[in-house]
């Protein structure tokens, strides 16, 4: 070969290249906002003091804007300049993220919800009186009328989690070209046996996407909301406490900036390039080309020009004609159904568990919501990743078929069960709060009502019963505010306040011990670290496990439909499953979550904010058994589908034997299962056509 002709094939190699490195670099930047988003989602909850559902609406906002373009952009995109459309993707991708970060820009500076007026003077000694002061907090519980409440609330700015909910929104649509557009370059200009690695490539740099936004979440979580506007000495809490918001709208940023800087090599990309390898084996190309599946071509629209344009006209009546047959086909074959069920069921429970994580691990384990999103990071998502590539390394180091990759994502299923189930029963005792889940007497609370809130100790000091100021008090109780404590006096400043001379303090302790409470809650009792670290065990080898089932059940997926519609069946397991898995879960999760809530937080303006305090064995069977649930039907369904899937490959085989050994009749009945309608209808002509002879 003529080195005019090497140079050309290096240029286009180069930009093949170009390409690929540009492709992972957006797979790890989305992956990277994706998590971190989720990260943020107890922030963002905190911040514009919303519920559970609530939250869940808005993280749901994502995918209901993919699914918005994602029939467009799948079919249309095809047929357009991929690169720029991807480019396009990635800057909508990043609006979003600015988008989201806005309202910190719009909105005044945070106010946490405290039951007293902190002293900011240093010098001052024993300012303030929690009890015995002389106006009455009772005010506070009343509600203002709707005038004051609307303009307050306008001021506060507290509608402004639409500009979150619209946000997410414009990433799911910008999201949307990078996965079906981008695959299917790769595919159409790399030589065929250089595909799987170079996706393996994508995937592999996408997977550290989410460690690094879950790290840049927990990084943040302990960053205050308003760094750099207000005074941090003036802040009577810390990033341990329930009402504290860290600086999450930073991450939107960082996040919005790095997309941005992703989509610029795709501006400059072609619309199309010459296949690789092409100029050497012409022949092996045009082999390469017809073995090539249905959806391949339909992302070929220029080399199949001739063809397919004859053939098929470019109209919404044919392809209506066409589309509908194609669905009954696709939806007779019960595999697949049963298939996208058995995803449908688990990705409920793994969104739903995703979604609130965090949150478990702060109201069940007493952990920040910065350890929590740091250790879910740091542990849980590499074990996912190097669960997934030991699936695949599984499938082909042991050249496993159908029945063999159904039997490990089965195994892999159940196993990952058994852990998760284990894990219901892991626990740490309730905390330690009067009135809400302990008399103040120390005795386990029965129920709970805002008059429990009340006792002998602090009856006379006319306290608010609606807000969250909680202190820590020497007994190891914490108290839901100085006044509900009962405290007469108070030294210090900002976080170093201390209240003395708690009435309800010394209901519990013998006379002369300390009656002194500090702010925040009190931490768990000692051996609550111990189970924790327990839980995390079985949850990082309880994710691995789970994830080596992931590349064996595509695979599954891949081989139980016919070729011709391939495309089209991969395209509805993601509208279905996008769908039904992605928006409910966290809306009817966090829906069941807020039922368990103990304590609500009191808006700015009045009326309910994000709970404060949850009861932690509601919350614990309600989330755990509610994913447990889902995981158990989901393996009922995966035992019902091996059964379909072994007894449809002995019918396949018994159809391959019948042919070898001249048996048609037999055959062709057996295999009836497994063979198109089209291949039906060839071996009914083949076996008539035999019988005349």
């Amino acid at each position: 070969m003529s080195v005019e002709s090497k140079k050309p094939r290096e240029a286009c190699c180069s930009k093949l290249k170009l390409f690929l490195a540009s492709l992972a670099f957006v797979y790890f930047a989305k992956a990277f906002g994706g998590a971190y988003m989720k990260s943020s989602i107890t922030q963002i909850e905190r911040r514009f003091d919303i519920p559970s559902s609530l939250i869940g609406v808005i993280d749901g906002s994502f995918e209901m804007g993919n699914l918005l373009v994602i029939a467009f952009v799948s079919y249309f995109g095809a047929k357009l300049h991929r690169p720029r459309l991807i480019g396009i993707g990635c800057v909508i991708m990043a609006a979003g993220s600015f988008l989201i970060a806005l309202p910190h820009l719009l909105q005044g500076p945070y106010k946490y919800e405290t039951s007293v007026s902190h002293n900011k003077d240093v010098n001052s000694t024993e300012s303030i009186l929690p009890c015995l002061s002389n106006h009455s907090m009772t005010e506070a519980d009343d509600t203002p009328d709707l005038e004051t409440k609307t303009a307050c609330e306008k001021a506060a700015g507290s509608s402004m989690w639409i500009y979150v909910f619209l946000g997410n929104m414009l990433r799911g649509i910008g999201e949307t070209p990078v996965m079906p557009l981008g695959v299917s370059y790769l595919d159409d200009f790399s030589r065929e046996e250089n595909t799987p690695f170079y996706l393996a490539c994508i995937h592999t740099v996408g997977i550290l996407g989410p460690m690094f936004g879950f790290m840049l979440g927990s990084y943040l979580a302990k960053i205050y909301v308003d760094i750099g506007s207000v005074d941090l000495d003036s802040i009577t809490i810390n990033y341990k406490d329930s009402r504290w918001v860290g600086a999450w709208w930073l991450g939107f940023i960082v996040t919005g900036t790095l997309i941005l800087l992703s989509s610029i090599p795709f501006w400059f990309l072609p619309k199309s390039l010459p296949k690789q390898g092409q100029e050497q084996s012409e022949s092996k190309s045009k082999s390469t080309e017809l073995a090539t599946v249905a959806e391949q071509e339909n992302f070929l629209p220029e080399e199949n020009q001739e063809q397919e344009e004859k053939e098929k006209p470019v109209t919404f009546q044919e392809l209506a004609k066409d589309f509908i047959p194609s669905l009954k086909r696709l939806f007779r074959n019960s595999i697949f159904s049963l298939m996208i069920l058995t995803y449908l069921v688990a990705v409920n429970g793994f969104i739903g568990m995703i979604t609130f994580k965090p949150k478990y691990l702060e109201q069940i384990y007493g952990q920040s919501a910065s350890k929590a999103i740091f250790l879910i990071g740091i542990l849980n998502l590499p074990a996912v990743a190097l669960g997934i590539i030991t699936g695949g390394f599984v499938l082909k180091r042991f050249k496993l078929g159908v029945i063999g990759a159904a039997r490990v994502s089965i195994s892999a299923s159940v196993g990952s069960f058994c852990l998760l189930a284990i894990q219901v029963f892991i626990r740490c005792e309730n905390a330690e709060v009067a009135g809400l889940t302990v008399s103040y007497q120390g005795a386990p609370q029965v129920s709970y009502n805002p008059q429990t809130l009340l006792s002998q100790c602090n009856m006379g000091c006319s306290c608010s019963m609606k807000h969250w100021d909680p202190v820590c008090a020497y007994n190891g109780m914490t108290y839901t505010s100085p006044c509900l404590a009962g405290c007469q006096t108070s030294t210090g400043t900002g976080k170093e306040m201390v209240f003395h001379n708690c009435t309800c303090v010394g209901e519990m302790m013998t006379p002369g011990m300390n009656m002194s409470a500090v702010l925040g809650q009190c931490p768990r009792k000692s051996d609550c670290d111990r189970i924790f670290k327990i839980y995390m065990a079985l949850s990082v080898v309880g994710s691995f496990i789970s994830a080596c089932g992931g590349t064996p059940g595509y695979i599954v997926l891949l081989r139980s439909i016919q070729q011709d519609l391939k495309s089209l069946a991969l395209g509805m397991q993601t509208l279905i499953v996008r769908t039904l898995g992605g928006i409910p879960p966290p809306i009817y999760f966090g829906a069941l979550i807020d039922r368990t809530c103990l304590k609500w937080g009191t808006k700015q303006c009045g009326g309910r904010g994000a709970c404060r305090l949850y009861d932690a064995d509601a919350f614990r069977m309600t989330f755990m058994g509610l994913i447990t649930g889902l995981y158990f039907l989901a393996n009922m369904l995966w035992g019902g589908l091996y059964i379909k899937i072994v007894k449809r490959q002995k019918k396949l085989a018994l159809r391959n034997q019948a042919k070898e050994n001249g048996q048609e009749g037999n055959g062709a009945v057996n295999g009836h299962a497994n063979i198109s309608i089209a291949k039906n209808k060839e071996d009914e002509e083949r076996r008539g056509e035999e019988s005349t002879i």
